[in-house]
This record gives structure tokens, sequence and C-alpha cells, in this order.
């Protein structure tokens, strides 16, 4: 199915050009202290982009009056020693560094200016390479200034595909075989981003420090502890409640870019076609039946890369429970992220293969709503029966922490 589905989408007319876009955004500027640990910008990026980074130091040196701490510098404080418990430690204390929200990656040296050419989609935050309060007086001042790649270089659409097909060979030889995609530019490991440095780090989950109440504890432990296929082979485990209504919980997927998975294979063909000739890119790759509570799941999402959804995607099912909590509805899910193809142990047939270590989906779902302000609170909760070790139903093995991650959300 997959390979028709690609072979499909490669072999039609698109249309000669993408959709126009604007050459260059406004000018965006930011005051960076170490009193926030990462400044969001709120740039949405894109691959191809080019990401224009100036920095200054906000308080001249001619009217810097406190003789005891030195003017806060882009290019960071200098004669200091390395210190290993910087963001950054190869870079000067107090340097200006940025960082992309892409999963694995970790902050970049911006220092007093720097061209960020972005590769895959990602999200732009600046801060000081600091641990805790800085050793230095006042704050950077940085102007930012994108610009979108696709008017640069006015791709046409089949060039575009053949972008995403290969970012999808990446994933898929990584994930299959253990094998480095290759990338160009002075860090070959990175693919978020080229430039002097390196790339960024995840974004950490906000996690309430208060207990979850006793009730609440109980209903958590009362739940089953893995789904179920058609053939009552146990899969993959329970690893996300959310709690709040169901609108709530669809705007927070909504706003956190998770796309609603299609139903059917022939569904699947179907917009793809559709998409493809519309200029669009298919992100609802179908995704298999599976139960629990006795029923298939509400609702099925996924979140991907173009194209990279047929090899690699984020994905979970999400359950209604059969109670409630101080009146709000209570979803149940099973968050995976598929990184390749294996052999289904019940029939022979290819299917996908997943990442084994599923807490990081599980921190993925939470921290892209997090990012969409749509979380009041969050909290990990240890059921009194973890899952720790298993086999999801196709025969691939994973392996827990066992905690079960709680967002309550706004």
């Amino acid at each position: 199915m997959f390979r028709v589905l690609v072979a499909l989408l490669i072999s039609l007319p698109f249309p000669a050009l993408l959709p126009a876009q604007s050459d260059a955004g406004s000018q965006l500027e930011f005051q960076v202290s170490a009193a926030q640990a990462w400044t969001d910008t709120g740039l949405d990026l894109q691959s191809g982009d080019v990401v224009k980074i100036s920095a200054s130091s906000s308080i001249a040196a001619d009217k810097h009056t406190d003789s005891s701490a030195p003017v806060c510098s882009p290019a960071g404080l200098t004669n200091s020693a390395a210190q290993s418990n910087l963001p950054l430690p190869s870079a000067p204390a107090g340097a200006l560094i940025a960082r992309l929200h892409v999963q694995d990656a970790s902050p970049i040296l911006v220092g007093n200016g720097t061209d960020l050419h972005v590769a895959d989609p990602s999200h732009l935050f600046l801060g000081m390479n600091a641990a805790g309060t800085a050793s230095c007086q006042g704050s950077i001042t940085v102007k930012v200034q994108k610009t979108s790649g696709s008017t640069s270089t006015n791709l046409t659409r089949g060039a575009q595909l053949k972008s995403q097909l290969s970012n999808a060979m990446g994933v898929f030889m990584s994930g299959q075989f253990g094998l480095k995609p290759e990338a160009s530019g002075n860090n070959a490991a990175s693919s978020a981003v080229h430039s002097g440095g390196n790339t960024a780090a995840v974004e950490p989950l906000s996690l309430s420090e208060q207990p979850l109440e006793r009730d609440l504890r109980k209903d958590l432990d009362s739940l089953p502890r893995r789904v179920n296929d058609q053939f009552s082979h146990l899969g993959d485990m329970v690893n996300f409640v959310i709690i709040g209504s169901q609108k709530d919980m669809q705007a927070a997927m909504e706003a956190s870019s998770w796309h609603v998975a299609d139903t059917s294979n022939t569904t699947a063909v179907f917009n793809a076609v559709m998409q493809a000739y519309d200029s669009k890119d298919y992100l609802a790759m179908p995704m298999s039946i599976l139960y629990l509570f006795g029923r298939k799941q509400d609702f099925g999402y996924e979140m991907a890369e173009p194209i990279a959804m047929v090899a690699s995607r984020h994905h979970f099912r999400i359950w209604k429970a059969p109670f409630t909590w101080k009146g709000q509805e209570v979803w149940v899910g099973a968050g995976t992220h598929d990184i390749g193809f294996a052999k289904d142990q019940r029939n022979n047939s290819v299917t996908h293969k997943i990442d084994p270590s599923v807490d990081g989906e599980r921190d993925n779902i939470g921290r892209s709503i997090q990012k969409a302000n749509k979380v009041k609170s969050m909290a990990y909760y240890l059921p009194s029966d973890p899952v720790r070790e298993a086999k999801n139903a196709t025969g691939d093995s994973y392996h827990s922490d066992g905690r079960l991650l709680v967002i309550f959300l706004q």
C-alpha cells in the first residue's frame, strides 16, 4: 500500500510552481537576558527559509557605570572559563545562542550575528548561554528577519516532492538499519539547520509538582495498561491521559498540528490524489484499528513531515474513558513513533516499525500541546502495575518507565 501510494504521488502531473509567498517578513526585535531560559520568537520556519540574526549589547559602553559587572555582549564574556553546565558548553558564557524546536537537536551559537539556512520545519527560540543568573549587566538586543526560501528558488512541485522523499528515505534508513543520512554544511549530523554551529534541544515539559488527587489516581489505576487488536493480541501501552471536553481536546490537537488519520486505504489514496492535484501535502495516512474498553479508537491523530509520513510519523489513538473527572471527560491514549518498516509477526506482511523507546512519543504529545498553549497543567503518574517491557500486536518490542503523562487542558 505504502509503495503504491508513493509511486502514485510521484507520477501525478503536479502544477508547475508552488503557491506564491512573500519574499521576506518584517524585521523583529527581541530583548534576551538570562532571566528567561529561552525567548520564543513566534517564528515557525519551513524548509528553505533563511533567518538573518544580528545582535548588540543593550547598554552602550560609555553608559556602563557598574564596573563590578561587565556589559552583556552577544559574543559572550571575554576570558570566561569553559563551563560544562552551560546550554552550549563550547561557547563563551553569556553569548547569544539559538534553539530550534526539533527533536534531538542542540543549541546554536549566534554571537554577534549569523544566517541560519533551515532544512526542516522548526521553530526559533533565542537565549543567553548562561546557567541561572548571568554575570553581566543588561541584556542583548536581537534583530531577526526571515526570508522564505520557496520564492528565492521557484521550486517546482516535483522538486519539492524529490526533497521530501529524500528526507523520508533518511528517516527510513536511520530507523530501519541505524544508518545516519548524510547532510551538508558544517554540521553533517544536523538535518534541521545548516549554520556555523549545532542544532537545537528539545523543549522540556512544564510539569506540576502537585500530586494528583487520590480519587483520580484510583481511576488511573483502574485503566487497562495496554490496547489490543481485533484478535485480542495485546499491543501498545496506554501512556497518556487528557482531561477536558471533546471540543477542547479536538481544538488542542488542531492547534498542535496533529492531523486526523484517514480510516481506510481507499480513502487515503483518493485524498492523496486530490491533494496532490491541489498542490498540497498529504498528511493523513491511514491508521489501523486497535481496541480499548472493548471498542475501537474514537480518534486517531498523526504528525509527520510531508511524504516522510509513508516511512515515519508520530501518531496516537485515543479513547473516551468510561468515567469523568470533576465533570470533565477523560481521554485515554496510546502513542508511538513509526521509524521504518518491519514484518508483521501475525501474517508476515509489511507494517510500520516503532521506536522502542515509547516514552519519547508520550512526551512529544505533551510537548506539542504545551507549545500550542493548550495545557493547564501536566504531571507524570506511575500506576500500580506499570508496563516496563512488552511487544505490540505486530511483534515489535518496546520499553518504558511505565509512567502516564496526565494532561489537564485549558
